[in-house]
C-alpha cells in the first residue's frame, strides 16, 4: 500500500510536467524568460533604450523572417542563400550611397539583386538536380567573393552619409524633445527607425499577402504542397519554385539594405549564421500567432523576429554574481551559440508537443 501511495504523487507530477511541455506555451516560456529576468534585474528608465533598440533591429530584420518562411514553410525548399544575399543587399546599398545615389533607390536595387541570386540558387537546384542545401551553399559561397569585389574591402562605414532616415532625423528629434523632453532625445533614432522601417515592412507584407491570393501566387504556394498536382494542371512547378526562392531572397536583400543604413555600415560577414535567426523568428512567431493562413503566417514571422531580438538583447543585459564574487554575463560573442541553443530547445519542445499530441 505504501508503494502505491508514494508513486501516485510522482506520477501526477510527471504527467503535469508532460502537460506543460506539450502545451503551446512551453516554447513561449523559453523565449520570454530572458526578457522577464532582464526586466526584473535591470529595471528603470535606462533599459528603455535596450528594448527600443532591439525592437528597431528586429523590425529591420523582419523581412528575413518572412523570407525564411517562404522557403522553409511555403516551398519546402531549405535555403541557405540568405547568408549571402543579406550582405549583398547591404553592400549594394553602401556602394550606391557613397557614390551619391539616393538612399531610397538602394532599396529596390537590393531587392532585385537579392532576387536574382535567389533565382540562381533555385535554377541550380531544379535544372542541375542538385539538392537545395548544396545549391544554396554554392551560391552563398560565391557571393562572399562577389560582395568583396563589389565593396572593394570587407567593411564600408556609412556614419557620415545620407540614409533613408536622414531627411526625417532632425525634425523627428525636435518633435520628440518638444513632446517628451530632452531626456527622450537619445531614443529618437530608435523611434524613427521603428516608424520608417515599420511602414516598409507593413507595405512589403501587404503586397506579398495580396500576391499569394493571385493565381500566380496560389500556384507558387501549391508547388510546395503538391508538385504533382501542378504538373497535372499542365504547369511547370520549377518555374514557381524559382519565383518563390527569388521573392524570398529579394526580401532578405532588402532587409540587408535597411540594416546597413540603420547600423551605419555594411560588412561582408554580416550574414553569417543569419539562417538560424530566421528560423528562430519563424518558430517563435508560430508559437505566438497560429499561422492558419498566409496573412497570419507572415505576421507571425515579423512578430517572431522582433521578440527574438528582444530576447537576445535581454540575455545580453543579464548579470549574475557567482559565489566567488565574479560577475557572469552573456557576451556579444555568445549570441550565435545562444541563438542555436534557443532554436534547438524550441524545436525540441515543438516536436515533443506534436508527438504527445499524436500519442
Amino acid at each position: 500500500m505504501s508503494q502505491t501511495t508514494t508513486s501516485q504523487p510522482i506520477e501526477k507530477e510527471t504527467s503535469g510536467l508532460a502537460r506543460l511541455l506539450q502545451s503551446r506555451i512551453a516554447p513561449i516560456i523559453v523565449v520570454i524568460l530572458p526578457i522577464v529576468l532582464a526586466l526584473f534585474l535591470i529595471g528603470g528608465s535606462n533599459s528603455l533604450g535596450i528594448w527600443l533598440g532591439a525592437t528597431a533591429i528586429g523590425l529591420s530584420l523582419a523581412l528575413v523572417g518572412v523570407g525564411v518562411y517562404i522557403t522553409f514553410r511555403i516551398l519546402d525548399f531549405p535555403d541557405l542563400t540568405i547568408d549571402g544575399t543579406y550582405p549583398l543587399g547591404a553592400a549594394f546599398a553602401a556602394v550606391m550611397i557613397i557614390n551619391g545615389y539616393s538612399p531610397w533607390l538602394t532599396l529596390p536595387a537590393a531587392f532585385v539583386m537579392g532576387g536574382v541570386f535567389g533565382a540562381i540558387t533555385a535554377v541550380i537546384a531544379t535544372k542541375f538536380k542538385i539538392h537545395s542545401l548544396l545549391a544554396s551553399i554554392i551560391v552563398a559561397t560565391g557571393l562572399i567573393s562577389i560582395n568583396l569585389r563589389l565593396m572593394g574591402r570587407s567593411n564600408i562605414p556609412l556614419l557620415n552619409e545620407a540614409t533613408i532616415f536622414s531627411p526625417f532625423a532632425d525634425g523627428f528629434r525636435n518633435f520628440v524633445v518638444a513632446r517628451f523632453g530632452e531626456e527622450a532625445a537619445r531614443h529618437a533614432n530608435n523611434l524613427l527607425t521603428i516608424l520608417v522601417v515599420g511602414l516598409i515592412v507593413i507595405l512589403c507584407k501587404l503586397v506579398f499577402d495580396w500576391f499569394t491570393q493571385t493565381e500566380l501566387g496560389m500556384a507558387m504556394r501549391a508547388t510546395g504542397d503538391n508538385r504533382k498536382m501542378i504538373k497535372a494542371l499542365g504547369r511547370n512547378p520549377d518555374t514557381f519554385l524559382i519565383l518563390g526562392v527569388a521573392i524570398s531572397n529579394a526580401m532578405v536583400g532588402l532587409a540587408g539594405a535597411i540594416v546597413a543604413q540603420f547600423q551605419g555600415f555594411a560588412d561582408v560577414n554580416m550574414g553569417l549564421g543569419l539562417i538560424i535567426a530566421g528560423l528562430a523568428a519563424v518558430i517563435v512567431g508560430e508559437t505566438i500567432v497560429r499561422p492558419t493562413n498566409v496573412q497570419r503566417a507572415t505576421l507571425s514571422a515579423i512578430i517572431g523576429m522582433i521578440i527574438y531580438r528582444i530576447a537576445i538583447a535581454a540575455a545580453l543585459s543579464l548579470r549574475f554574481t557567482l559565489p566567488g564574487g565574479q560577475i557572469f554575463r552573456i557576451e556579444a560573442t555568445d549570441v550565435k551559440l545562444a541563438t542555436a541553443l534557443l532554436v534547438l530547445i524550441v524545436l525540441w519542445l515543438t516536436n515533443f508537443r506534436k508527438k504527445r499530441g499524436a500519442g
